[in-house]
């Protein structure tokens, strides 16, 4: 005959017991849990652009970009229209430009380094710039106009 003696059958309840208890913890803790981290996340489709935006990013190479360089500095455009306009000015003008632009030179600065006074650098700058931007209103869609 297979008998128990109580003191182990009452033993082995109480672990029986203690075990259930611990697994039924475990699950009201794993589940507690899912439902924060459910609260905290959001699905993809619903973020909004400006949310999406904040998580994306855009890698930029060399090859994407037009580079112009005057005095061992460059100037990189990446806009194809832009560096076009750009590349049909004489190369003066783009000189002036990129010192102007890159190293954020004055018309004084920029006139000693190219053997030219200061009025006309500036006379060359103002009227590059608006060729500059007549040339791109010209490109763009009704003539550039903004609605």
């Amino acid at each position: 005959m297979d008998t128990i003696p109580r003191n182990d059958f009452i033993l082995r309840h109480r672990y029986d017991a203690f075990c259930k208890a611990v697994l039924r913890n475990e699950a009201k803790d794993y589940l507690r849990e899912m439902g924060q981290q459910r609260d905290r996340e959001k699905s993809l489709d619903a973020l909004t652009q400006q949310e999406l935006d904040k998580l994306s990013t855009v890698d930029y190479y060399p090859s994407d970009s037009y580079v112009f360089s005057s005095h061992g500095y460059d100037l990189p455009i990446d806009n194809e229209l832009v560096a076009e306009a750009f590349a049909s000015l004489p190369q003066q003008e783009q000189s002036i430009l990129i010192l102007h632009c890159v190293l954020d030179l004055a018309d004084g600065e920029i006139g000693s380094l190219m053997g030219m006074s200061r009025s006309a650098v500036q006379r060359h700058r103002t009227s590059t710039l608006k060729q500059l931007r007549l040339k791109l209103m010209a490109l763009m869609p009704e003539g550039g106009k903004r609605g």
